[in-house]
């Protein structure tokens, strides 16, 4: 019998800080006849999605179903006054089993699943419109940092207050502007402006106001910070907590200065390349700023403390160098994140068309990664499931789980319980400790393996399939969060943020690539596709 873990509060995400199986089936986009035609959009949709083998109806009515099991826990998270998601919930789907707080990640979320709830035919037109307003009526009145239009990154779900203490504990929260928190409300309004006219003039004016150069940091004088500029990690427009290690400044020239992180967002692979997009695209961070960051660290033997090196050759985009490393996977070239994780390669993805944009870089990468964390589910470390990305752990609170050999980390995403570390040594610079390890309880993340099928479609299915059928993770809600393959252990609660990605997936895959197509506008399309499309990753073949 499967074991659950203890129904704690997960934490949020720090980081916000060739072989099919068995039975697959293809996928085939059937967009729904009432579907309104997005105006301005471009489709710029994955091959398998014009011309697959069409599914059984049997097929894409269970996708329908996971959907809709999923959206049906994004609205028992939603306080039914202001619109607001909790950041999660437990398997009760009752209004005490929210977390009593949230992020402008978790809004986000929520606003483009209702759209893809409505395109699906899960809800109706009219509630779609209903839901977004309310919601964006309640963003408008929330505290925020008014010269740069950024959102804190904690409120309390059922008033919309900045958070200044945790629910439950009391303990003192230091409200924070996320860089990449805020990215993907940014995402989220624009696929409102694009996707619903009822609530496009609201969407539009939050999203006007929102200034993503505050978050641009081109002074290469500070630690870390190289040509073209990086991301800051955030800022505080407060005194922040004891310990902080940052400074003060202000990049837009606008109120007074606040207190920046140290720590900039400098790997490609990452969630956070949102934010570079969306400053892009509206004119306020360069184009450089994209090749500033890192596709891997240098091979020389200066930097042989990650646990692989990579293999490469110097490019110049933008008059910018750039080494284009990858990493040696199982015969493949890939371009890692910093954990490895699903959620690093393709949740930007779910927004921006980015194999058809850049098909050399992204349209290799995407297809060579979810091959990889399918390998190392099934051939490797043989669990039998695969997909791994940061989730609600099994047995704790929260965990970033991930392939170890797609990431820069040296302490690495783990697939398993056991964090299992694998180190395959520096060539000639460093011996390697642990190359060929043996894998323990691994734990898979349902959300992953959605984020996949837009890439393996029948590959996806088929484990998703196997997850619900043999491993039993699934609830009122859907999938729940993750679950631990080999003792069966499982997460049994709700993240809105993995509840929207999944929904934001399906959107793609089964309604015509509806978020894709509201994101990525003509106008998009112009300022960023010329930017991403000049680059060659070094993924392939090995």
């Amino acid at each position: 019998m499967a074991q659950t873990a203890p129904l704690h509060v997960p934490s949020r995400r720090q980081l916000l800080v060739g072989v099919t199986a068995t039975a697959a089936v293809g996928l085939t986009a059937g967009r729904a006849a009432a579907t309104p035609t997005l105006a301005g959009a471009t489709k710029g949709a994955p091959a398998f999605v014009r011309g697959a083998a069409t599914s059984t109806a049997a097929q894409q009515d269970r996708v329908r179903r996971w959907a809709a099991d999923t959206w049906h826990s994004l609205v028992a998270m939603t306080d039914p006054g202001t619109g607001l998601p909790a950041d999660n919930i437990s398997e009760g789907l009752t209004a005490g089993d929210r977390s009593g707080y949230t992020s402008p990640t978790n809004i986000g979320g929520y606003l483009w699943s209702a759209v893809v709830a409505r395109e699906l035919g899960i809800i109706s037109r009219g509630e779609c419109t209903r839901r977004l307003l309310q919601t964006l009526h309640t963003l408008s009145r929330m505290e925020h940092h008014e010269p740069s239009g950024m959102y804190y990154n904690w409120y309390d779900e059922a008033t919309g207050a900045k958070l200044t203490a945790w629910p439950g504990t009391g303990d003192r929260v230091y409200p924070f502007l996320s860089s990449v928190d805020n990215g993907w409300l940014g995402a989220a309004l624009r696929v409102v402006m694009s996707a619903d006219p009822g609530a496009a003039p609201v969407a539009g004016r939050l999203f006007g106001r929102m200034r993503w150069d505050m978050f641009y940091d081109n002074d290469t004088a500070h630690p870390g910070v190289r040509p073209g500029g990086l991301i800051h990690g955030g800022f505080y427009d407060a005194p922040p907590p004891p310990g902080f290690s940052g400074y003060t400044g202000n990049h837009i020239g606008s109120g007074p200065d606040v207190w920046y992180t140290n720590h900039h967002y400098d790997t490609t692979v990452s969630e956070t390349r949102i934010t570079s997009y969306l400053g892009i695209l509206t004119g306020q961070i360069p184009g450089e700023q994209y090749y500033a960051t890192w596709r891997t660290f240098p091979e020389t033997c200066d930097w042989a403390w990650p646990e692989m090196q990579p293999v490469g050759e110097h490019r110049t985009y933008l008059g910018l160098d750039v080494y284009e490393g990858a990493y040696t996977y199982r015969g493949m070239h890939i371009v890692p994140g910093w954990g490895g994780s699903m959620f690093e390669e393709l949740m930007p993805d779910v927004f921006v068309p980015e194999s058809s944009w850049a098909p050399r870089s992204w349209g290799l990468n995407h297809p060579l990664h979810v091959r990889a964390q399918r390998e190392h589910g099934l051939l490797e470390a043989g669990y039998g499931y695969w997909g791994f990305s940061p989730s609600s752990d099994p047995f704790d609170n929260y965990r970033e789980y991930g392939v170890d050999q797609l990431g820069m980390n040296p302490d690495g995403y783990f697939s398993d319980k056991e964090k299992t570390n694998v180190d395959a040594g520096f060539g000639d610079c460093r011996e390697g400790t642990n190359p060929h390890p043996a894998f323990g309880d691994g734990v898979v993340t349902p959300h992953a393996s959605f984020l996949a099928m837009m890439h393996e479609p029948a590959e996806a299915f088929a484990n998703l399939a196997k997850v619900e059928d043999e491993l039993g993770a699934y609830g009122a809600g859907g999938f729940f969060d993750a679950v631990a393959v080999r003792s069966g252990t499982i997460a049994r609660r709700y993240l809105s943020l993995d509840q929207a990605m999944v929904m934001g997936a399906i959107g793609n895959v089964l309604g015509d690539n509806v978020i894709r197509r509201a994101f990525s506008t003509r106008d998009v399309e112009r300022a960023l596709r010329p930017v991403i499309g000049l680059e060659e990753f070094g993924a392939g073949r090995a």
